[in-house]
């Protein structure tokens, strides 16, 4: 039993060993490339709209509805990050029933990366809606003493982001492998319940945390501005 898919190397080419992380990293975004095209191709913005046209506004609305709840703030903005982080893990979760395929949110190189991307993205909304120099200035205030506490703080809600995804994904395969092992000919189909269940709420409850330490990080990020503008007032 592996506890990592970076530990199952598929193939190498030269001297660069291609690992399943990688490789099932890759065939995730492909999947969700083809599939956002073929999805997507036939939409109009007038009547008569096709089912698959139907069927995706009202998962985008729903999308849309839960952004507006966690973040209090306008969605609009903050849709196409948090959908894409959904759609990422979800995929790369439900696929874990397939067998053979190796989940690559089973890394922590792969919690690690979208933990990281979350880290980035305060920055850049808050950059996006204030400017860069601006929005450099607000790790100053209310006085440059606090810019290392600052960073500190926004580093480890990265590295609590990653490792709660990772030990969520690496607990429920460890736990799958040790019931099929002890009773391979009951478990089975309970076990692809549960990991489809699991699937889908891991990326939920990784999304929900980013947006919220994103929305968080944007709206800290304006109270620093408006007190920077009160205290020059």
């Amino acid at each position: 039993m592996t506890l990592s898919p970076d530990e199952v190397v598929v193939f190498t080419v030269g001297p660069v060993a291609v690992n399943a992380t990688l490789l099932f990293s890759w065939l995730v975004m492909a999947l969700l490339v083809v599939a956002s095209a073929l999805l997507t191709r036939g939409l109009r913005a007038e009547p008569p709209f096709g089912r698959v046209q139907l069927v995706l506004e009202a998962l985008v609305d729903f999308v849309f509805d839960q952004v507006r709840e966690v973040t209090r703030q306008e969605p609009r903005r903050y849709l196409p990050f948090a959908g894409t982080l959904f759609l990422f893990i979800l995929t790369s979760n439900v696929l874990a029933v397939v067998p053979g395929f190796q989940p690559p949110t089973g890394s922590l190189s792969t919690t690690g990366a979208l933990a990281v991307a979350v880290f980035l993205a305060v920055p850049a909304f808050g950059a996006s809606r204030l400017g860069l120099r601006r929005y450099l200035r607000t790790y100053l205030e209310p006085t440059p003493l606090m810019l290392p506490f600052t960073v500190l703080g926004e580093v480890s809600r990265t590295i609590a982001l990653a490792m709660r995804l990772f030990g969520n994904v690496m607990s429920s395969s460890m736990i799958a492998a040790i019931l099929l092992a002890v009773a391979p000919l009951v478990f089975p189909a309970l076990m692809q319940a549960f990991g489809l269940f699991f699937g889908v709420l891991h990326a939920y409850i990784f999304t929900v945390l980013a947006l919220v330490y994103v929305a968080s990080g944007a709206a800290e990020t304006e109270r620093r501005a408006t007190r920077a503008r009160g205290g020059a007032g």
